[in-house]
């Protein structure tokens, strides 16, 4: 039998660094909110696969419909010999996007993916070439993707030369002194000193940042940046791949600022575990690739669309979009007490929408230095101590919370009690 040992130096042989581990531990099953490794320890999940698994691990109305697809078709190819799931998802993903306007939707595989073909529909339907993004967003590994990314390491680092004509702009946060207003006058004089703005396709942002570090965009800022947008002819895309399908109490985050995006790029909460991205937008914008400029071999698999299908049923039978404001309520009623209080005062900053729920560590309230080395080792402790927890931040000192969804609030309660063991075991370590 495989241990979590031998598997540590099987992947050393076999596989490259470059792909990041997180704990040394491998995965034999999972039920929801709980995993159990080769060696039979449990764990609870507060990371959900980076936000994959809202509906929970192995949902049985996704395992289901998954099943009864394997025994009809596995693979064709949607644009050789089509199927109809393929198109029954686009119909309904064009009906619960935010928009009071025709759409259109496009499947592919991955949320990098849907964030490179987001970049070509714009510059078609625009005919223009340059794209204003922001720091510390997230928007994928491959080249268009990573350009826009505005992390440096690890994702940009030693990768150039990246995609000319991508802006980034300070992301509003109030935490570290940027408000809205520093942010918009920054675009003003991006327009006036580096790029005119009939030159600009898209402007591209995350409701709230994932990778970046849980930090929602104020949503009067969100609102400016749509009339900015509208007003220059520029496509406001909106990258939902995180926060989409329920996991901030709304089905898209946008929802909040009452804005909707020309085009909006989904990914993992929509498949449940399986690999399937979208992108969709105003009909007249998705209409302008001409036949054979979209596709992929393997885009919207037909397992797949049986997965993101049975989801779209579960977040709405299940109420998950409510569900994700109980478990907010439930951890920010232990965090914030953190935060107030003086037992843990590297508690800097709490922050949430919906059940995206983040803490930022700091060596000191009053300077609010960043302190990446307490965030990994919490994550670490925590995963000695059975809890699955993600750090994330520009500085790698933020922990962010994603349980499933369907979790049952009493795994929650078991969760934080973990996490308040862990934090004291991290300030421990290093000697706080």
């Amino acid at each position: 039998m495989s241990t979590n040992a031998s598997l540590i130096a099987r992947r050393s042989a076999a596989i490259p660094e470059g792909l990041s581990r997180h704990l040394d531990i491998y995965i034999d099953r999972a039920e929801n909110a709980e995993l159990w490794d080769v060696e039979g320890r449990r764990y609870i999940d507060f990371a959900a696969g980076i936000a994959v698994n809202n509906t929970g691990h192995r949902h049985p109305k996704v395992v289901e419909r998954v099943r009864k697809q394997l025994d009809r078709v596995v693979h064709t190819s949607f644009q050789t010999t089509p199927y109809e799931d393929y198109v029954e998802v686009c119909e309904r993903l064009n009906a619960i996007v935010p928009g009071d306007f025709p759409k259109k939707s496009l499947l592919v595989s991955t949320g990098a993916e849907a964030n490179e073909n987001a970049v070509k529909i714009a510059r078609a339907a625009t005919g223009r070439s340059a794209f204003v993004a922001f720091s510390g967003g997230f928007h994928g590994r491959t080249l268009m993707a990573m350009s826009l990314t505005g992390k440096t390491v690890p994702y940009k680092a030693g990768f150039g030369p990246l995609v000319p004509d991508v802006f980034h702009m300070p992301f509003p946060i109030a935490y570290h002194g940027v408000s809205e207003d520093d942010s918009l006058k920054a675009l003003e004089r991006l327009f006036a000193s580096e790029v005119d703005p009939s030159r600009v396709a898209g402007i591209v942002i995350e409701p709230v940042q994932g990778e970046g570090g849980f930090y929602p965009a104020p949503f009067g800022f969100l609102r400016k940046l749509r009339e900015i947008a509208t007003r220059h002819g520029i496509l406001l895309i909106a990258d939902e791949i995180q926060t989409g399908f329920a996991r901030t109490g709304r089905m898209f985050a946008m929802e909040h600022a009452g804005v909707a995006a020309d085009i909006v790029t989904m990914a993992k909460g929509l498949g449940g575990g399986f690999p399937i991205a979208a992108i969709t937008g105003r009909a007249d914008v998705m209409d302008k690739i001409p036949m054979g400029g979209l596709g992929g071999t393997f885009a919207g698999n037909p397992l797949s669309c049986a997965a993101a299908l049975a989801v779209l049923d579960v977040i709405a039978e299940e109420n998950l979009m409510d569900k994700a404001k109980q478990i907010e309520a439930r951890l920010r009623a232990t965090f914030d007490q953190w935060k107030a209080g003086t037992e843990f005062g590297c508690v800097g900053d709490v922050r949430s929408l919906g059940a995206m729920v983040a803490i930022e560590f700091v060596t000191s309230r009053e300077t609010r230095q960043p302190w990446p080395e307490l965030a990994k080792a919490l994550t670490k402790a925590a995963g000695q101590n059975g809890l699955i927890l993600l750090s994330c931040g520009v500085h790698g000192n933020v922990v962010r919370i994603l349980t499933p969804l369907t979790i049952a609030l009493s795994l929650v309660d078991e969760g934080i009690t973990i996490m308040e063991k862990s934090l004291h075991q991290a300030i421990s370590t290093l000697g706080g």
